[in-house]
């Protein structure tokens, strides 16, 4: 008997976990324990386990209901699964309605409860990353710096962006390299007469100053030596501090930076430039403070949400379009509170939009969000004897193609629905002979007509194409998978364990076969048919372009067959018409698109808790035909992005 009653005592000590806080959700626990569980353990968990993962994916852990909301999204598909008797598959045993009522009902309502009560999500401090960085110093002192060369290479966060809070974290490498780079940065700029004399004039004292100076040290014997150049390097320091500590410092904040030009002063003041060697050390304190290097927010000590204030909002919304910190304009809204009215807001993401450093968007966001940073990195390989074609200077020239057109799809054809197809794109001299188009014989880009159908959108860039090939050849799965996660937002499961490559499969006759026909024999296993329907088709409809994006028709005496049908059932042939199919495919284009920028907006990866605010920000591109400009002022005007949490002991976070 006692050790049958070891399984009660342990489900009493698991609500006793249960925090103080959370004791109105007890009844609903033993609820799920005693009703939903049990279904779940006896139709899903003998293939969803810890052990088996079918389908990636193991329905054992969830022990309490807030793990469920916490994995909102999959128990929604999960629901949808069990009401279309898609789960559990023929070969087991079937629900009986009322098992498939009220794991359906008690699923949503858990998760319709949780999303009742608003939730802007936590947005822990993190340091600047070196793209900002780079900006930053751009924008304060006129320096460009190559931070790839200066820097650790950074990795990217939730939804593949690398401007995620959990991924930017300081390391000892890091500071040294800051303060080297300070280093660089400050002589560059002293050096530079005309760039130093911008921020610091040609520093002298007035003849009547200094005869005021003798005239207290004689007459009164007080030494009034330092209030002139204290007062002349608060003028110059406290401009300079403010953009880069993106708020107006304290009194406190004032008298160190102010302290430290002081000391610096009088060490140095036998040397004939004493003022601007001590400017130019109190420069290097801003750029190594922290103010600068991190982007941090107040954490007042209030329960729930609140709205951000008006000086973290300007710095939300810069560091959303331009990678940088706030202007003067968006500094003297913040100063007024005027940035917390929606008018304004709408206003200034417009003139941002417009702005030059608005460009900078196409970098930051499109090239993380189509994974083509990792183009740039050491291990990224082209085989360069299959493809000797592909040079530095080339891959460059691939980049910038996807930069420039994503930057005009936002601000001048402002249609998302341009990036899966067009009739333009961004050419030079050097790519669009690479692409085999005639009459282009600028060295610099210019937007260009496209005559090709097949050519038009982000799936004709070579970029692209090159990003999801293999190294001696292209890859259907890789770009059907790229496909279904970075346009439609819709992930194939991940693969089962010990199933080999398309290169490891072992097929009779496999070197007279078609890389279709091939793929076509390694979808035969079972295990791996469900998945390949979904990417394989995608992905040869792009088999007209080669590795590295040039137009074939024939590839390894095998002419190119790039015809296909969806899962979904649509057939097309071809890349234009695949595109066409796609561009049909407008709920997931919204809805993968609404968190792609919201992700990118917060700095943070999106949970279930989101939903609400994806729902709407998809709503809107549906309705508003996918118009850039309006979208980018909903997206700030969401909920997360005016709002946050103050961080909260641990009890608490384990608790929601």
């Amino acid at each position: 008997m006692k050790f049958r009653a070891i399984p009660i005592l342990l489900l009493v000590l698991s609500f006793a976990i249960i925090p103080e806080s959370k004791a109105e959700d007890r009844p609903r626990e033993k609820h799920y324990q005693r009703t939903v569980r049990p279904i779940m353990r006896k139709h899903c968990n003998s293939c969803h386990n810890q052990e088996d993962k079918k389908g990636g994916l193991n329905l054992e852990k969830y022990d309490f209901t807030f793990g469920i909301v916490r994995d909102g999204e999959l128990f929604t598909r999960v629901v949808e699964m069990v009401k279309e008797e898609s789960m559990p598959p023929d070969f087991r045993p079937r629900m009986k309605q009322k098992e498939i009522d009220t794991l359906t009902f008690y699923l949503n309502k858990y998760i319709e409860d949780a999303l009742a009560e608003k939730d802007p999500g936590l947005i822990p401090p993190r340091k600047l990353n070196n793209r900002e960085y780079r900006y930053c110093v751009e924008d304060l002192f006129g320096i460009k710096i190559n931070t790839d060369s200066l820097f650790p290479s950074e990795a990217s966060g939730g939804s593949g962006f690398d401007n995620q809070a959990r991924v930017l974290y300081l390391t000892p490498l890091q500071m040294e390299r800051y303060y080297e780079a300070a280093e660089i940065i400050l002589e560059e700029l002293y050096t530079d007469s005309a760039k130093w004399e911008h921020f610091v004039p040609n520093y002298q004292v007035p003849f009547r100053e200094s005869i005021r100076v003798w005239w207290n040290k004689w007459w009164k014997e007080e030494d009034i030596s330092l209030a002139h150049p204290m007062k002349t390097a608060r003028e110059i320091l406290l401009p300079v501090a403010t953009k880069a500590y993106r708020k107006f410092l304290n009194a406190k904040e004032q008298q160190q930076l102010l302290n430290f030009f002081k000391e610096v002063y009088l060490a140095s003041r036998g040397e004939e430039k004493a003022f601007d060697l001590a400017m130019k050390e109190t420069f290097k304190v801003i750029l190594l403070s922290q103010n600068f290097l991190y982007r941090q927010e107040n954490d007042p000590d209030i329960s729930g949400a609140y709205p951000i204030s008006s000086f973290e909002m300007a710095s939300r919304l810069s560091f959303f379009l331009w990678s940088s910190f706030p202007d003067q304009e968006l500094l003297e809204l913040a100063y007024r509170g005027d940035l917390q009215l929606p008018e304004v807001l709408d206003q200034q993401v417009k003139r941002m939009l417009f702005d030059p450093k608005a460009q900078r968007m196409g970098e930051s966001f499109a090239l993380n969000w189509f994974e083509l940073n990792k183009m740039k990195a050491p291990d990224f390989q082209v085989d360069p004897k299959t493809y000797p074609e592909f040079t530095p200077l080339l891959r460059d020239l691939m980049l910038k193609e996807v930069e420039l057109f994503f930057n005009h799809v936002l601000t001048e054809s402002q249609n998302f629905t341009d990036l899966i197809n067009s009739d333009y794109t961004y050419l030079n001299k050097e790519l669009a002979a690479h692409y085999g188009i005639e009459g282009v014989e600028e060295e610099g880009f210019e937007m260009n007509c496209l005559e090709d159908n097949a050519r038009g959108g982000v799936l004709g860039m070579a970029g692209i194409l090159t990003s999801t090939s293999l190294p001696v050849r292209t890859s259907p799965v890789l770009r059907g998978k790229w496909v279904l996660e970075q346009l439609l937002g819709t992930p194939a499961p991940p693969p089962p364990p010990n199933i080999p490559d398309l290169e490891e499969s072992q097929h009779e006759g496999a070197d007279e076969l078609s890389l279709r026909e091939l793929l076509l024999k390694h979808r035969d296993d079972p295990a791996c048919k469900s998945c390949h329907l979904q990417m394989d088709p995608l992905g040869l409809g792009l088999e007209n372009f080669d590795a590295i994006g040039r137009w074939r028709k024939t590839y390894d005496k095998h002419p190119i067959d790039a015809s296909g049908e969806l899962a979904s059932g649509e057939a097309f042939e071809g890349p234009a018409e695949l595109k066409q199919i796609l561009l049909n495919k407008r709920e997931l284009f919204a809805k993968n698109l609404s968190k792609k920028m919201l992700s990118f907006a917060l700095g943070r990866s999106l949970q279930f808790k989101d939903t609400p605010s994806i729902r709407h920000l998809s709503k809107h591109l549906l309705e508003n035909d996918f118009h850039t400009i309006s979208f980018v002022q909903e997206v700030v005007k969401c909920y997360p992005f005016t709002h946050k949490k103050s961080d909260r002991p641990v009890e608490e976070i384990y608790s929601s």
